[in-house]
């Protein structure tokens, strides 16, 4: 008889909680912690709560496997030493948030010291793939990968999952993904504010559905903005400032030690930084020393 596929989640929030609402509407058994309230949903879904870390114990067969959706940093190396003093030799713990992957190669090799298994898992397809389907992208020994690829393959879209490679890997390549991301929300930007200043009226929200529909650029991004364009009514109530986790920055970084040339995703990280100027004591300065020079107006 086949074994019903189980494993837990720390941190049941959009992400963690939709996989986990995903794997329960898919017959799993799922185990949760939550360090606030778990939702109704989740609960009449079947969710098995436990109230510490220590609960996973006694709540999953070997070798368990537990998945991590918490914030990057510190809280992560924070719950991986808990678990690691309960938990036993060959037991899984995958980190599937945006921790950086030189964080994950430490991890991994710490672990491995304690007789536990690490994978570095990158997530996404946000909230709604984790609802109904993520894309995955897991770095970690074969043999541990094996043990856990059921679990991501049901749970990720179809051809939505790649084992990329050795430990490090999956945070990794999920890093790039989100380089690759910026890149393009800044083209999209750039695109969308060349329409709106445009010298004749131009229907946005359907030349967005056109580009939708055949085109070169066709994408979920493109379908994105044409969907919130079409629900604000256009721009002008959305603030200038864009907020970020800065994952990106982690990219550009090993970029200039790896002296690969990335100059659109390092300026889509620049353009956001000048979202949140509303100082702008950089062109006031070259404002002052051009009317110096040459009498240029203010």
């Amino acid at each position: 008889m086949t074994k019903q596929i189980e494993f837990g989640v720390v941190g049941l929030g959009r992400m963690g909680g939709g996989l986990a609402l995903q794997a329960l509407e898919k017959k799993m058994k799922v185990v949760g912690f939550n360090k606030g309230p778990i939702n109704d949903e989740l609960k009449k879904a079947g969710l098995a709560p436990v109230e510490s870390l220590t609960g996973f114990k006694d709540k999953l067969r070997n070798p368990r496997i537990i998945f991590l959706y918490i914030p990057a940093g510190p809280p992560v190396d924070d719950v991986l030493d808990q678990l690691a003093n309960v938990l036993e030799n060959g037991d899984i713990l995958v980190d599937g948030g945006n921790s950086y992957w030189g964080d994950s190669l430490r991890r991994h090799e710490k672990l491995k010291e304690k007789g536990l298994e690490f994978i570095d898992l990158g997530t996404s397809g946000g909230v709604d793939g984790a609802r109904n389907g993520a894309c995955f992208m897991a770095g970690g020994e074969d043999a541990v990968i094996a043990k856990v690829e059921p679990i991501l393959k049901a749970l990720a879209v179809k051809n939505g999952y790649v084992h990329a490679g050795p430990p490090s890997s999956g945070h990794f390549t999920k890093l790039v993904h989100n380089g690759i991301e910026f890149g393009m929300l800044q083209a999209i930007g750039e695109g969308m504010n060349l329409l709106e200043e445009f010298r004749f009226p131009v229907d946005i929200k359907e030349v967005l559905k056109c580009w939708g529909h055949g085109s070169v650029i066709r994408s979920w991004l493109i379908d994105l903005m044409e969907k919130s364009y079409r629900e604000e009514g256009g721009m002008q109530s959305i603030p200038a400032y864009v907020e970020d986790t800065g994952e990106v920055n982690w990219l550009v970084n090993d970029a200039l030690h790896m002296e690969v040339p990335v100059p659109v995703i390092a300026q889509s990280v620049m353009q956001l930084f000048l979202s949140r100027d509303d100082k702008k004591h950089w062109s006031r300065a070259i404002a002052m020393m051009r009317h110096g020079f040459g009498g240029h107006p203010y």
